[in-house]
């Protein structure tokens, strides 16, 4: 039984001569002495056990058998520079890992997404979305490239800021402000719009309990809609179900928080495209058209 995998190398050489119709000149092509590629155009048809030329003329022509092969060769050559080409251009282009918070994940990046992989077909995008604590942490491991994280005002200096309003929102329909203790809708645990929700509560001696927690803007946004219970969010997002809570005596002041866009040192030229295309989405969103 005839072994079926082709060495590359001994196809090259066979293809050099076919097209030249010489040995001498395919071994200057493939940069081989004549002997060698003889030698391995020899070892080829006893690999196929039939003859793949016809040495008998003036010129190196091929058989029946070795212009049906031919074809198939010249096929793996290409297949062979094009994965060569592929690999090289993904390698020189690396991977752009974006961390973004759970407001910026969905309809609002994935537009822009798109249109960077147009212009950058070679780069891997590996997009992390989850609370901003997290994503922050991820950055100071190095684990991002590129992070988007709502922070306290000035608590951390990146490429560029935007603020972020914050405000107390209930549901229209089914309000849950005067219950007592009022329940809260919360982001899980080190969240920071939850840290400040319980401390301005606290400051102002109202009770509270915890009435749902989710790591989904959208199920937080639902929840309170629903009437269970009221939440800190950015005014942005406040939508038509909602009833935003303004002068109530007991709600403190929350002080506003800032999205900040975060960069490794020395970005590649990829990493700067996202940085800049970045930094327009991020003041569409936050400030309008």
């Amino acid at each position: 039984m005839h072994d079926a995998r082709l060495d590359p190398v001994l196809m090259q050489s066979f293809v050099a001569v076919a097209e030249s119709g010489s040995f001498t000149r395919a071994a200057e092509r493939v940069h081989l002495t004549q002997s060698t590629v003889s030698q391995q155009v020899r070892r080829l048809e006893e690999q196929l056990g039939c003859e793949l030329l016809d040495r008998g003329g003036r010129y190196v022509t091929t058989t029946p058998e070795g212009e049906r092969l031919l074809g198939y060769a010249r096929r793996l050559q290409q297949l062979m520079a094009e994965a060569v080409e592929q690999v090289r251009q993904s390698a020189g282009q690396g991977e752009i890992r974006l961390g973004v918070p759970e407001d910026f994940a969905a309809q609002t990046l994935t537009p822009m997404l798109a249109g960077f992989a147009d212009t950058w077909p070679g780069v891997r995008l590996e997009v992390t979305s989850g609370l901003s604590h997290e994503l922050w942490q991820r950055f100071q491991d190095r684990e991002l490239d590129l992070a988007l994280v709502k922070q306290r005002v000035g608590h951390a200096a990146g490429v560029a800021c935007w603020p972020e309003p914050l405000c107390w929102i209930d549901s229209r329909e089914r309000p849950a402000a005067a219950r007592d203790p009022v329940p809260l809708v919360v982001f899980p645990s080190g969240g920071l719009y939850r840290g400040e929700m319980t401390h301005a509560l606290d400051a102002s001696g109202r009770r509270w309990r915890i009435g749902f927690v989710s790591a989904s803007l959208a199920s937080i946004r639902s929840a309170v809609a629903d009437g269970l219970g009221i939440s800190l969010l950015p005014r942005r997002l406040a939508t038509a179900a909602h009833r935003i809570l303004d002068g109530e005596a007991w709600l403190s002041d929350v002080p506003d928080v800032e999205l900040t866009l975060h960069a490794q040192p020395d970005p590649s030229a990829a990493a700067r495209d996202m940085m800049g295309r970045l930094v327009a989405l991020c003041g569409q969103a936050m400030h309008g058209p």
